[in-house]
Formats: C-alpha cells, sequence, structure tokens
C-alpha cells in the first residue's frame, strides 16, 4: 500500500467520523494520523484533502449529481466528493492517479460493489473539468449556496440582511484557509525579539501595526514554532484579543473568565495585567480547565487558577467581587467556519436554543461584577440573534448597565457593540460588546 493511499484513507476515516459522529475534524485527523503512521508531507495532504471535502461538499454533490443518478451510499458519496475535491482543487494530483487511487479507496472501504460506478463518474468528471456545468442560479442565495457549500438557510439570511455582494465575499472568505495568528508573551519575550527568531528560522510572517506581539503567519503548526516548549507565544485570533484589548483589564484586577476554555482570553488578559492581580477561569468541563492551566503553565502565567462551574448557576460566594467579567459564551460558531469547515453543516433548530443559553449566562455573571466594572460579552458568530439582540434586550432589563464605546486596533465600537467578519476584517467572525456596571 503506497503513502497516498494510507494518505487517503485517512482522509476518508476523518471525514466518515464527522459525518457519522459529528466529530471535529482537527482532532479526528489527528487521530487518522497517528492510526496510519502518516509522516508530515502526508498527514498535511490528508488533512487538506478532508478539509476540502468538507469545505466543498455541495459543491462536490452537485457536480456528482450531473454526472450520475443512482443513489449513493454515504461512504461511496465520501469516496466520490474526495475524488472530486482532487480533480478540481489539487493541482498536483494527476486525474488518472485521482481516479485509480478512490477506486482503490472504495474497494478499501468494503463497497467493492461500486468501485465501477466511482470509476465510471470520476473519469466524467475529469474529462470534463475544462467545460463542467454551470451552477444554476447565479445572483441567488441558492446559488451561494451550492458554489460556496454554505446552508442555504444562512445564504438567504445574510442576502437579506447584508445583500448579495457582502454575502459572496463573506462565503468565500470563508473558503479560504485561514492564517495561523499568535500572540507573543511578552511576560518572557519582547515582539521585536521574537520576531527575529522567526525571521532567523526563515519563517514568513506579518506584525501587526496596531497590536504588540500580534503576528500572522500565512500557515504552520503552532507546536514546530520557535519558542512553544519555552511558552513565548500562544494561538489567538486578532478579533479574539482585541477583544480583551476593549475590556482593558489592568494589574491587580480581579478578572473572571467564566467560560474560558482554551484560555485564550485569560492568557491575554494575563499579559496585560503584567501577572499581577488575580485570573479566576471557569469552565463546565474538568477536561478543558486541565488545557488551561497548561497552556498558563508554559507561558509562566502564576495569577490564573482554575475552577470547574458553571456559567448559569448562581455562585454567591463571587458576588460583586470582579473588576471585568469576560462572557464568551457558547455560540454557534458561524463565525470560524473557515477553522471549523464541519459547522457549515448546522441548520436552525439546531442553533434555536442558545440565545436563551445567553441571556442566562448574561444574567448570572453580571452579578459577580464590581461597580464601575466592566462586563465583556462575546462569541464566534455573526447571527444578530446571538449577538446584538442578546446585549440589547440584556440592557432593557438592566438600567445599572450602559454600553461603553471603544477604539482600539483600528476597530470603533457602535454603542459599544462590534462585530468582525472575515471578508471586512481578515479576521474569525466574533462579536464583542463592552458593558459598564453603573
Amino acid at each position: 500500500m503506497s503513502a497516498g493511499t494510507d494518505a487517503r484513507r485517512a482522509a476518508l476515516e476523518t471525514l466518515i467520523r464527522c459525518r457519522r459522529g459529528g466529530a471535529w475534524s482537527g482532532a479526528a485527523m489527528d487521530g487518522s494520523v497517528r492510526r496510519y503512521g502518516l509522516d508530515r508531507r502526508d498527514a498535511a495532504f490528508a488533512s487538506r484533502l478532508c478539509l476540502s471535502a468538507l469545505e466543498n461538499a455541495e459543491l462536490c454533490d452537485f457536480y456528482i449529481a450531473a454526472f450520475c443518478q443512482t443513489k449513493l451510499e454515504p461512504a461511496v458519496r465520501d469516496v466520490l466528493r474526495l475524488g472530486v475535491c482532487q480533480l478540481l482543487f489539487f493541482d498536483r494530483v494527476p486525474a488518472r492517479a485521482a481516479v485509480a487511487e478512490s477506486v482503490a479507496l472504495c474497494k478499501a472501504a468494503g463497497c467493492a460493489r461500486a468501485a465501477g460506478l466511482v470509476n465510471a463518474v470520476l473519469r466524467r468528471i475529469a474529462d470534463a473539468r475544462g467545460a463542467l456545468p454551470e451552477i444554476p442560479g447565479e445572483g441567488t442565495p441558492a446559488y451561494l449556496a451550492t458554489r460556496f457549500s454554505h446552508p442555504l438557510w444562512l445564504a438567504e439570511l445574510l442576502c437579506e440582511r447584508k445583500g448579495y455582494a457582502f454575502a459572496e465575499a463573506f462565503f468565500a472568505a470563508d473558503n479560504r484557509p485561514a492564517p495561523l495568528t499568535i500572540q507573543v508573551n511578552t511576560l518572557k519575550v519582547t515582539p521585536e525579539d521574537y520576531a527575529r527568531a522567526l525571521s532567523r528560522a526563515e519563517i514568513p510572517f506579518e506584525a501587526d501595526p496596531d497590536i504588540p506581539g500580534c503576528l500572522t503567519l500565512p500557515d504552520g503548526v503552532a507546536s514546530e514554532l520557535p519558542g512553544y516548549e519555552e511558552g513565548l507565544f500562544y494561538v489567538q485570533d486578532r478579533a479574539a484579543r482585541l477583544a480583551v484589548e476593549f475590556a482593558a483589564p489592568e494589574p491587580d484586577m480581579r478578572v473572571l473568565d467564566a467560560c474560558a476554555s482554551p484560555g485564550g482570553k485569560s492568557f491575554a488578559a494575563a499579559l496585560r495585567m503584567r501577572n499581577e492581580g488575580e485570573i479566576l477561569a471557569c469552565d463546565i468541563h474538568e477536561k478543558k480547565l486541565r488545557l488551561v492551566s497548561e497552556g498558563a503553565k508554559r507561558l509562566g502565567i502564576s495569577c490564573l487558577r482554575t475552577r470547574a462551574a458553571d456559567a448559569r448557576e448562581y455562585d454567591p460566594a463571587l458576588r460583586e467581587g470582579f473588576d471585568l467579567v469576560i462572557a464568551d459564551v457558547p455560540c454557534s460558531g458561524l463565525g470560524v467556519i473557515r477553522k471549523k469547515p464541519e459547522i457549515r453543516s448546522k441548520q436552525p433548530e439546531e442553533i434555536k436554543n442558545l440565545p436563551q443559553i445567553q441571556t442566562d449566562i448574561l444574567e448570572n455573571l453580571s452579578k459577580y461584577l464590581k461597580t464601575n466594572g466592566v462586563l465583556l460579552y462575546s462569541t464566534c458568530t455573526i447571527l444578530e440573534e446571538e449577538n446584538e439582540k442578546v446585549v440589547e434586550a440584556f440592557l432593557d432589563r438592566h438600567p445599572d448597565f450602559v454600553p461603553e464605546d471603544f477604539s482600539v486596533g483600528g476597530v470603533r465600537s457602535e454603542n459599544g457593540m462590534f462585530t468582525f467578519w472575515p471578508n471586512t476584517t481578515g479576521t474569525d467572525g466574533f462579536f464583542a460588546a463592552k458593558l459598564r456596571r453603573r
């Protein structure tokens, strides 16, 4: 069995796990890479192939349907999607190899009876690559949903609220690879010194002109960068970093990060506070808290402690005890589709209860804030129902809280709120609101 076959089998295995059990592609792919013993090059190919199939599922299905009228088993459809992606998006994979390897993959997946069909469909698509069928309905949400493999309901919603051109740009940005953004640990090294370390290692990067120590790399694996084990940086998107800058924690403050995992906002707060003060990082899952603790230890952050807690359940011991409360609440995640493409399969019924959960968390956490303290509400989604509407309803019920405008890093809020969009800010889709308790 060739290394190429092993990589493709790893991609198929991950794709099936995502489809059957709702697994996150990143974690599932890590397991597949280990099982097949892939080297770095083949692991990268397998990961890219699986992500391509997830990102382009609807588009692949459109082309498959154009050349195949047979009802397909789910595993056979997975094999075909991987084959179509190689034919259309992998310039270095010869068409004959994409077809032959897909046939072999079909047999290895226990679908040998469909091998002839896979061969025929992929050969037809390969022969038609220069003149593939046009997607109907250009200028409509249905066209965007197929062209960029996003749910139709989301395409309709964004076209209605933001216009067709904006929706098209948003979906196109979702389908581009996300860069790797890191934050330099200023407790251990200056941004200038770490930038020089990357230059010496001949690793390309861009330094953010507005945020010292915020560096963007076109790609890469964080654990392989210089200084990872020494804790010289941590991974965090620019939008999430800016949210903490909006809240402006200072040394000697008491900070509660109520939904802390994976820890980025707690780490950003600790750096701003120069490791002076107290940060209580909470999460409902003990396993996730261990990751936060391990990250803090690697970074040399000693002002942070963790505690398992449900952000919806009131704890009288915490009442009015914090200068800053960070509420990065559970959400639909529709702002980070480019990093987690499996999110694009979510349907409205799966997320309809989230605004109530977010409201419950916001109500509870507001009780922990001192007078004149700041409550930072944030999500990684772009839906108004989870963002502005939750905050506005909270403010209507609580006249003792007022929105506070901010202007940081080229971002200027409107009534204390700001939404980041991948197509306009180049970041994750992200929402932040700054509320002060009078």
